[in-house]
């Protein structure tokens, strides 16, 4: 509910005041306007869920970047693992959508990360490479400085199994290398 986040925002914010970290909540579409008068001033910044990689169009229930400008959002998600398992999103949709975020001037979280099958096979580094290699071709050089890459081991989720911080690490400075 609004209540329940701009609660969330009220014990986060003074808890994140330093000029050294850069705090972003991402919400859904309904809450956003709020959090983003509530945090003005602030170190934390607000991001969508996720959006539709058209401007325009017949796409009802989505919400377009245009949208999100207009509400002068920081971040968008991208590519998350709920997002391409249950409306079938690809790398090819992943990429329409970054490219596009970038170009409205919204920069994209992009989240990339493997299956248990996928883990257990020895193919972490390989998933996660070719995850971003695709969600990134044809981004300007000068734009994915404004792309933040998040692991989000599926694995993990919802499982009771959790990725050790050497498990990440490891991940993550992989990914810096792609």
């Amino acid at each position: 509910t609004i209540k329940e986040a701009l609660e969330f925002v009220n014990e986060v914010k003074d808890k994140v005041n330093s000029d050294k970290v850069e705090a972003v909540i991402c919400a859904p579409f309904t809450l956003l306007k709020d959090l983003k008068e509530a945090t003005k001033g602030t170190n934390i910044k607000i991001g969508a869920q996720n959006m539709h990689f058209e401007e325009k169009g017949a796409f009802t229930g989505e919400v377009s970047p245009l949208m999100l400008k207009e509400i002068d959002m920081d971040y968008v998600v991208i590519g998350h693992s709920e997002r391409r398992q249950y409306f079938n999103e690809t790398d090819e949709t992943v990429n329409k959508k970054v490219l596009k975020a970038l170009e409205v001037g919204i920069d994209p979280i992009l989240c990339v990360g493997e299956t248990l099958e996928q883990r257990e096979a020895g193919k972490t580094k390989d998933v996660c490479k070719v995850q971003v290699e695709k969600a990134l071709e044809n981004v300007l050089k000068d734009d994915l400085a404004k792309v933040v890459v998040a692991y989000e081991p599926i694995w993990a989720i919802g499982t009771g199994k959790t990725a050790t911080a050497e498990d990440a690490n490891d991940v993550i400075s992989y990914i810096r290398e792609v």
